[in-house]
């Protein structure tokens, strides 16, 4: 395992060492933890909203053809945004169980 010098000291006059408080050493786990994490809640929060306003769009149309249309158009490109996401990022964590590529293979162990 790789040990950036700023993360782990150890000195030999004194026993142990003194760790610092990230505990990833490859750039993929810092993408997988954190930055995914990030990513899915915005995604999940923008589908959220997306939801309420198509819902809110779709019970004031007041039989309006066109204001129906729109929120049942925004629930599906809410839908599917979102389905595009998820998919993209467990085809990309297959790809790499697929072909060995151990940086994004973190999310399966």
């Amino acid at each position: 395992m790789v040990k950036i010098f700023a993360q782990s000291l150890s000195i030999d006059d004194i026993p142990g060492s003194i760790e610092g408080p990230v505990k990833f050493s490859k750039i993929g786990d810092i993408f997988n933890t954190t930055t995914m994490g990030i990513v899915f809640g915005f995604a999940g929060l923008g589908l959220l909203l997306m939801i309420v306003s198509a819902g809110f769009t779709l019970l004031t149309s007041a039989g309006d053809a066109k204001k129906l249309e729109s929120g049942k158009q925004r629930l599906t490109y809410a839908i599917v945004g979102f389905l595009v996401i998820f998919v993209a990022y467990w085809g990309v964590q297959l790809a790499g169980k697929i072909f060995g590529v151990a940086e994004i293979q973190s999310v399966f162990k």
